[in-house]
């Protein structure tokens, strides 16, 4: 029994992916042990049925949840279904269309695309709006048309623009049409830390929203200044004392003030003066250790704070 439990914690489980660029789904392929990765398969989600194709296989953490099975290989008479569908898919998104403008009360609401399952029992119409959208009187007018079931889909503006794909401000084309499988929370403190400029057109993406290259580099840039000193701070320098103006934190360097000049100077060559003023002010203070103890202060006997608070103590004693 325990030899058992030990090869069904280790027994791997097949990474799906439903779409060109979307989430890993692990399900459990022990029924088809001849898969490998590329081969397309069907399996039961909370969306009904789907056509997959798996990306990988990967050993699960020991005490994670059961994992749904794969139902079957998809055949090719699958592949040939799913392919026709998909011819129909601009179709059903210009009749979804025509009949929202016929009902009315959707002017505000922008249909996005619309995408069938592999077999066209279900077709998910996907659509933004500001606000939150009922959307019953048409998803029964639309069932009237398709025989599929109809589901209707509010997504953001991210999800959008990876739908849409096309190229962002930078000449490439997008990061979340292309390789992100997922959105990460993005803060404009991401763009300070960075030295990038606050005006909107350099930090807002192609969706309205802050670009999600600014998360690339943040902890690199969070590492790297916590070893410079910030704006302002006097630092000694092989040039002399001077004020920091500009850090440089890829590059390991400050743009350093002194006197009319400005240097760039490296992290190796600056000295920290406020905390070297500390630590001489300090050494240049009388001792405040006191008591019974022998004092290591190193201060002459009769200098200490101990012998000046043991004579104080004898004076009142007498």
């Amino acid at each position: 029994m325990v030899a058992e439990a030990r090869v069904q914690q280790a027994a791997p489980v097949a990474g799906v992916r439903f779409s060109k660029v979307g989430k890993l789904y692990h399900f459990d392929y022990s029924a088809y042990p001849d898969l490998k990765v590329g081969d397309f398969v069907i399996v039961e989600t909370a969306r009904g049925r789907q056509m997959g194709q798996i990306m990988g296989f990967v050993v699960p953490e020991p005490g994670e949840r059961d994992y749904k099975p794969i139902l079957r290989p998809a055949t090719p008479r699958d592949l040939v279904l799913r392919q026709h569908w998909e011819a129909k898919q601009d179709e059903a998104l210009e009749i979804c269309r025509s009949k929202a403008a016929q009902l009315g009360g959707y002017k505000d609401v922008k249909f996005v695309a619309a995408q069938y399952n592999y077999d066209g029992t279900l077709l998910t119409v996907m659509f933004t709006a500001e606000d939150k959208v009922n959307t019953g009187r048409l998803v029964s007018e639309l069932s009237r048309l398709f025989p599929a079931q109809i589901e209707m889909r509010q997504i953001g503006p991210r999800d959008v623009a990876k739908l849409l794909g096309g190229y962002g401000a930078c000449g490439e084309l997008r990061c979340c049409s292309t390789f992100l499988t997922d959105f990460s929370p993005i803060s404009i403190k991401m763009a300070k830390v960075q030295g990038i400029s606050l005006n909107p057109t350099e930090i807002t993406g192609m969706c309205g929203r802050l670009r999600c290259c600014l998360v690339y580099e943040y902890e690199q840039y969070v590492q790297a200044r916590q070893q410079l000193p910030k704006k302002n701070k006097r630092v000694g320098t092989p040039h002399g004392e001077g004020k920091v103006l500009d850090v440089y934190p890829l590059q390991d360097t400050v743009l350093v003030l002194v006197e009319d000049t400005r240097y760039i100077v490296r992290r190796e060559d600056l000295v920290p003066l406020d905390e070297l003023r500390a630590l001489e002010k300090k050494a240049k203070e009388p001792c405040n250790k006191h008591g019974d103890e022998p004092c290591d202060c190193g201060l002459p006997p009769g200098e200490r704070q101990q012998d000046r608070h043991n004579r104080k103590r004898g004076g009142q004693r007498q």
